[in-house]
Formats: structure tokens, C-alpha cells, sequence
């Protein structure tokens, strides 16, 4: 029997090293899908997927608006003032004969992209302040959570009246930089008490002890496992700052170029709709309802995601509809001995 050569030796290492790299890949792959998968784990319930269908509608109509409105948003018809729903306005007209149909569906664009405005910045900076406020301890830690306890406790909804009013016309990112200012505190707090119960875990004492950079620590080790708070506080930001900007729009503070279905109300209110013109207000009020009600449930469902007695719940929920079992039914009463 002949010794294999060096050179014999060296070719099959490179042929078992060949072999064995497209598995690897494939695990990487695969790990690397899965991790994806994981951060999208809290959109698998009934409940967030139902508010994303219904938040999907109201994006797809924003987007293609000038495609789905039948007429333009400011068109009048003077032949049809205050018309009830006809086949050529389908939810009727206002005051000027204006198609109340594409009204709603031009202002879809702006409550979207001020409330995803509002929501982003608003996120940003409650992420910056609770995480760095719950990862470092000391006076910057009190001093950016009395940063947090201040915003709070400012009222809301006055000081985005004075912020807006001072500007005859102000901008969409004007009015969504106001909302987020507004609305941040509350997304900076629950994240400052969740990053001070993940400072004290293993893998960040382990990177700490490793001699990980702080800002490392923060991206790499605790974003990830944030991910679900952040989320939810993003949901509730958007939530809020639609409602603050149909408000704004409805009480006159919003000018009228500002289309949107808040001022929809403005319009309705100030021309004398309610009641007997219920096709001029009552969409626009579904309309914020709906989409409110989506945002609810998607919060719903990361809500159930984050919290392991939701999610259990849940699950045992689900397992026992799949039994043929009803998860609210009540306890059997016991009869009494010698009860009839």
C-alpha cells in the first residue's frame, strides 16, 4: 500500500473543502432567513394581519389617488350643491359641488404620510433618549429622564395649537415635527425601564467585559431584542398623531390646502352638515375610525408577541377553537346533591 504524496494530500483537502462549502452557505442562509423570519414573528397573528390589510388599503389609495378619485379634489359642480349619492358622486357633494368621494380619497395621502412623519421622528428620538437614558447610569441617566418626565406632563394638544398657529401656512413636516415632539415621551420611557433590565444580562456583560465600544453594545446587542417595544411604540405614535392632526384640521388651526379628512369635518361642521347631510361627514369619520382600529390591532398583536402571557394565552386560545372548544366558555355549575 503507497503513502499518498503531499501534493496528493493538499488536492484532497481542497476537494473536501469544496464539498463541504455549499452546506455552509445553505446553514448560513437558512440562519440567516430565519432570523428575518423571527423579526416579523409578531405580524403572524390574526390580529396584525388583519390591521395590516386594512392599513395596506388605505396606503394602496393614497398612492394611486390620482387613479381611484373620479374627479379632483377642488372640482365644482354647480349643478349639484349638497347632492345625496348619486351614480356620478357616489358619497354625494359639499357646499361648492365638490365630489365628497375624491376628497377622501386626496386626503388619505396627507393623514398617511403625517402620521408615518410623525411616527418615524418621533420614534427616533424615543429611542435615542430611552435607550441611552437606560444604559448609562448617574446624573445622565436623570437628566435624560427628566428630560422624558417634562415632555410628559407638557399638554398636548394646546401647545400644538400655539406651535401651528403661528404660521399662516405650515408645512406637512412642520405640522408632523410639532406631533412628534408631542409624542415621543411616552415611547422614551418604556424603553428606558426595558434597557435597564437588559443592561444587567449576561451577553451585555459579556461584550462589556469583551471591551465592546457602547455604541456596539447598543446596535448589537439590545436593539435587537427591543425591536418589539419599538415597533409598538411606532404604531401608538402614528395612532396619536393622526388623531392630533384631524383635531388640529377640525378645530380650524390646520389651513384648508391642508387636505385631509379632518378638514373634510371642518368644512361639514362650518356649513351647517350635521345632522341632515350625514354623506358629507359620516365617510370621513369611518374613515379615521377604520384606520384607527387597524393601528389598534396591529398594536394588539405585538402586544401579544411581547408579552408571554398574551402570547400563551393566545396560543392556548387558538389550540382549543382548532378542538372544537370555546376559549370564553364558562365553568359548568355543579349541581347540589338532592337539588331538583
Amino acid at each position: 500500500m503507497s503513502t499518498p504524496t503531499t501534493s496528493e494530500l493538499a488536492a484532497a483537502e481542497t476537494d473536501a473543502a469544496l464539498e463541504s462549502t455549499p452546506p455552509q452557505k445553505a446553514a448560513g442562509r437558512s440562519a440567516s432567513t430565519s432570523g428575518l423570519a423571527a423579526s416579523f414573528a409578531m405580524f403572524r397573528n390574526g390580529k396584525s394581519l388583519t390591521g395590516l390589510a386594512i392599513l395596506g388599503f388605505f396606503v394602496l389609495v393614497g398612492l394611486f389617488a390620482d387613479v381611484l378619485a373620479p374627479y379632483g379634489p377642488l372640482d365644482k359642480d354647480f349643478s349639484a350643491l349638497r347632492q345625496a349619492p348619486s351614480a356620478a358622486h357616489l358619497l354625494g357633494t359639499t357646499h361648492m359641488g365638490e365630489d365628497v368621494l375624491s376628497q377622501l380619497i386626496y386626503g388619505t395621502r396627507g393623514v398617511l404620510l403625517v402620521g408615518f412623519l410623525s411616527g418615524i421622528i418621533a420614534t427616533v428620538i424615543a429611542v435615542i433618549v430611552g435607550v441611552c437614558a437606560g444604559y448609562v447610569t448617574g446624573w445622565r441617566s436623570e437628566s435624560l429622564s427628566a428630560l422624558t418626565n417634562v415632555f410628559l406632563v407638557l399638554p398636548g394638544l394646546p401647545l400644538m395649537i400655539i406651535i401651528a398657529s403661528q404660521y399662516d401656512n405650515p408645512s406637512l413636516f412642520l405640522i408632523s415635527a410639532v406631533l412628534a415632539i408631542t409624542g415621543w415621551a411616552w415611547g422614551a420611557r418604556v424603553l428606558r425601564a426595558q434597557t435597564m433590565s437588559l443592561r444587567n444580562r449576561d451577553f451585555v456583560q459579556a461584550a462589556r467585559a469583551n471591551g465592546e465600544p457602547i455604541h456596539r453594545i447598543i446596535t448589537r446587542e439590545m436593539l435587537p431584542n427591543l425591536l418589539a417595544i419599538i415597533a409598538s411604540s411606532f404604531v401608538g405614535t402614528v395612532t396619536a398623531a393622526i388623531l392630533g392632526l384631524t383635531t388640529l384640521a377640525f378645530i380650524g388651526v390646520i389651513p384648508i390646502t391642508n387636505l385631509n379628512w379632518g378638514t373634510i369635518l371642518f368644512w361639514a361642521q362650518q356649513n351647517g352638515a350635521f345632522p341632515d347631510f350625514w354623506w358629507w361627514y359620516i365617510p370621513a369619520g369611518l374613515c379615521i375610525a377604520l384606520l384607527g382600529m387597524a393601528l389598534s390591532l396591529i398594536n394588539f398583536g405585538i402586544d401579544e408577541y411581547v408579552n408571554p402571557r398574551l402570547r400563551s394565552a393566545g396560543e392556548r386560545a387558538r389550540q382549543l377553537r382548532k378542538r372544537g372548544v370555546k376559549a370564553n366558555q364558562g365553568v359548568t355549575a355543579v349541581r347540589r346533591p338532592g337539588a331538583s
